[in-house]
């Protein structure tokens, strides 16, 4: 008879949104290196999530790639439940968003709510499903990718930054809840990050504004979330940490 394998029945399962690329990527590649299985998803680059996920299996650990929109509800929970067949889900990581930015009085409805939808509602409907099993097991990890603009606000972003302070108020008001389970939400909020989102802006110009005169990294982002969903950061949760370079 075959004994069980004891690391096997310690093994974790963390669901990256929107890790086809940036920082959802680096996500995913961090915490199967720290010991996690990976669940990813993905909107429209799914030959870019799968190679993320062919990148995961090679190292030996376990991944799943769901392709759906986080700000559909129906195409979420049909998606979130196929996951659970295969896999219990021990934290998540909402990092799935979009910009689409002009200056308030030409925002249109659709830019405002594209937006919205996806960060706001895409937290809810990706997240909602999963807390009722973590209470269960008296364990999980729950981290917002928030941003520096939804502290500060920015200009040319009412819809972003309104999202993003929407995720940080909903991760300080998770976090009351899910405390005493032992379970910690936490929002990582960065500032001007080097990737595909921020390359199509005058990166020049952006870095005279940043302390450090640089850009942050992807991999930056991820060592952070990392910590976040280790058992070493159990005593912190309902936090907002800017990751910015002094910005």
């Amino acid at each position: 008879m075959t004994e069980p394998d004891p690391a096997a029945a310690r093994r974790r399962v963390c669901l990256v949104t929107g890790a086809s690329r940036g920082i959802g990527a680096a996500v995913a590649r961090t915490l199967a290196r720290d010991g996690f299985d990976i669940a990813l998803t993905c909107l429209h680059q799914r030959a870019a999530a799968d190679a993320v996920a062919e990148e995961i299996r090679a190292t030996g650990r376990a991944a799943w790639v769901a392709q759906f929109d986080v700000a559909d509800a129906g195409q979420a929970r049909a998606a979130i439940e196929a996951l659970l067949a295969q896999t219990e889900i021990h934290a998540v990581v909402n990092n799935a968003g979009v910009v689409s930015d002009a200056v308030f009085p030409a925002l249109s409805a659709e830019a405002w709510h594209r937006v919205i939808d996806t960060t706001l509602d895409g937290f809810f409907h990706v997240t909602q499903p999963l807390v009722m099993a973590m209470t269960r097991r008296r364990w999980g990890r729950i981290v917002n990718i928030a941003s520096l603009s939804g502290v500060h606000g920015n200009r040319g972003q009412v819809n972003y930054a309104a999202a993003k302070a929407g995720l940080i108020g909903a991760t300080r008001s998770l976090a009351l809840e899910l405390a005493s389970r032992n379970i910690t939400v936490n929002a990582v909020a960065p500032g001007l990050i080097d990737t595909e989102m921020v390359a199509s802006a005058h990166a020049d110009e952006l870095v005279k504004q940043i302390p450090m005169k640089r850009l942050g990294t992807a991999q930056e982002v991820a060592d952070l979330v990392g910590y976040l969903v280790s058992d070493r950061a159990a005593y912190m949760t309902g936090q907002v940490l800017a990751i910015a370079g002094g910005l």
